[in-house]
C-alpha cells in the first residue's frame, strides 16, 4: 500500500491505496520562479494587450477593483498592493473602492477581509462586500448578450477606471474562471446570475470544464463584460502550493484567453479510461468551506468515473451547507436525487442554489456519492441524499472490491485544480 495526501481543510488528509490499482492525478508543478511581486510588476507593466496600466488612468480618476471573495484562493493580498503601487501619484486612495465580486455569496467578515487583503490594504481603501440582493446598490446596464437582464454594482459602473483582478482556473460550468467572471456574475444582480445559471444554459453540453467558445454561460458573460466595458484586466495562474507561477493584464478577453491557456496547461490532465471508483477533494481551505462548493469536487470526478460507480468526496465544510441560502432547502426538496434532477429541468431558476443542485443531482443520479467531512453529521448529508464515511481508505478498498477484480482507482488529491479527461485518441 502507499499513501497519497488529500487537500482537506488546512490540514490535509492521508489516504492508503494500492498504486497496482491507483492513477493519482495531480497538477503539472510549475515551479514559482521568480519573487510573486515581479511576476506581478510584469503584467501591469507589459501587458498581453493594449498599454500598461498606469498608461490607462489619468490624475483624479476614480478607480474600482472587482475581486474574488472569500471562497477562491486569490492572492489579493499580493494583487492589490502591486495595482495600488503603479498608481501610487496618479490616484488618491480615498478615490479608490475594491469591490468584493460576491455574486450570490455571503459577504466577507472584517475579520475575513483582513485575512484575505491583509491590515495594509483593509487600513488605506475603502472594501465593499457586493450584495446581488440589494437593488438600491445596483445600476441597469440592458439586455445583454442571449437576453440577460444586466444590473450591476452602482460603485462599479460610476468609476472612471475598472479593474478586474483574479485568478484562472478549470470552471465546472463557465468552461474558467478570470476575467470577465468578475464582472458578472461577481458584480451582477440576483436577477441577472439567475439567468446566467439557469437551467438551460447550465444543462447545455457545452457548459462544462474547460470549454469557453460555445459554452453559454461564459459566451453571456464575456458579452456582458466587454458591452458594459473594463478598463484594465488582471488574472494569475496559480500552482497547487497556491503560489503565483503566472500573471497576466491588459485588454479583458485578451489577457484572459492567454491566462486560459497557461491554466488549461497547468489543470487538465488526460487519462486512458473511466474508472470504478474517484476520490476527489475541494483542493482544502478555503475552498471546501462548505457543500456547496464541494460540489465542484464531485463535478471534477465525475468526467472520469464509470455509470452506476463511486465518487469519494472529502471536504472539510467548516461553513456546513451552508446554512444562508437555499441550497440546503432545495436539496431536501425531492424523494431522490433523479426526482430532482427532473423538478429542476421542468421549472425556471427562482433561486441562486439552483444551478448547483442541479450539476449535483446530475451525477447523483448517475453514480453513488460518499461524503467525508468535519462538521456535518450523517443525518445532515442524508437530507442531501449523501452517505457519511469517517474512513475513506476503508470505503475505497470496499468499493473497489464490490466492483470486482478488475476495477481501477482515480484520485484527485487536489480536486478541481486538476480536471481529468479520458484521452480517446
Amino acid at each position: 500500500m502507499s499513501v497519497v495526501r488529500l487537500a482537506y481543510g488546512e490540514t490535509g488528509l492521508d489516504l492508503r491505496v494500492d498504486p497496482a490499482v491507483t492513477t493519482v492525478v495531480t497538477p503539472r508543478h510549475h515551479q514559482a520562479t521568480e519573487p510573486p511581486r515581479e511576476i506581478l510588476r510584469r503584467a501591469l507593466r507589459a501587458p498581453v494587450a493594449g498599454p500598461p496600466l498606469r498608461e490607462r488612468v489619468r490624475r483624479g480618476q476614480t478607480v474600482a477593483i472587482s475581486a474574488c471573495d472569500g471562497t477562491r484562493p486569490q492572492p489579493r493580498e499580493l494583487m492589490i498592493p502591486a495595482i495600488l503601487e503603479e498608481l501610487d501619484g496618479l490616484v488618491d486612495l480615498d478615490d479608490v473602492v475594491v469591490l468584493v465580486a460576491t455574486g450570490t455569496h455571503r459577504g466577507n467578515s472584517e475579520a475575513e477581509l483582513r485575512r484575505m487583503f491583509g491590515d495594509e490594504v483593509v487600513d488605506s481603501v475603502r472594501i465593499v462586500n457586493h450584495d446581488a440582493r440589494d437593488r438600491g446598490s445596483l445600476t441597469w446596464m440592458g439586455e445583454i448578450g442571449a437576453g440577460v437582464p444586466v444590473w450591476l454594482n452602482s460603485e462599479w459602473v460610476a468609476a472612471d477606471v475598472r479593474i478586474t483582478t483574479g485568478f484562472v482556473e478549470p470552471h465546472f460550468f463557465a468552461g474558467f474562471s478570470g476575467g470577465p467572471k468578475l464582472v458578472a456574475p461577481g458584480l451582477a444582480a440576483l436577477e441577472t446570475v439567475l439567468v446566467l445559471h439557469d437551467a438551460r444554459r447550465i444543462g447545455h453540453p457545452r457548459a462544462a470544464w474547460g470549454v469557453i467558445e460555445g459554452n453559454p454561460v461564459h459566451d453571456d458573460v464575456r458579452a456582458i463584460a466587454d458591452a458594459t466595458g473594463v478598463t484594465f484586466g488582471f488574472d494569475v495562474v496559480l500552482n497547487q502550493d497556491k503560489e503565483v507561477v503566472a500573471a497576466f493584464g491588459g485588454n479583458l478577453l485578451a489577457m484572459h484567453a492567454e491566462a486560459v491557456r497557461t491554466a488549461r496547461e497547468v489543470a487538465m490532465r488526460p487519462v486512458p479510461r473511466l474508472f470504478d471508483v474517484v476520490v476527489t477533494t475541494n483542493s482544502g481551505y478555503p475552498l471546501d468551506q462548505n457543500l456547496y462548493q464541494a460540489v465542484k469536487g464531485m463535478s471534477a470526478a465525475y468526467q472520469v468515473v464509470k455509470p452506476g460507480g463511486t465518487i469519494v468526496c472529502a471536504a472539510e465544510c467548516r461553513d456546513g451547507f451552508p446554512d444562508h441560502g437555499s441550497y440546503r432547502e432545495v436539496l431536501a426538496s425531492a424523494d431522490s436525487p433523479a426526482a430532482l434532477l427532473a423538478e429542476i429541468s421542468a421549472r425556471p431558476v427562482t433561486v441562486p442554489d439552483q444551478w448547483q443542485v442541479q450539476i449535483q443531482a446530475r451525477i447523483q443520479a448517475d453514480c453513488r456519492v460518499v461524503m467525508h467531512t468535519s462538521y456535518l453529521s450523517d443525518a445532515e448529508l442524508a437530507t442531501a441524499h449523501l452517505r457519511q464515511t469517517a474512513d475513506i481508505s476503508a470505503t475505497v478498498a470496499e468499493a473497489l472490491a464490490a466492483a470486482g477484480p478488475d476495477a481501477r482507482l482515480c484520485v484527485l488529491p487536489e480536486g478541481p485544480q486538476t480536471i481529468p479527461y479520458v484521452d480517446e485518441g
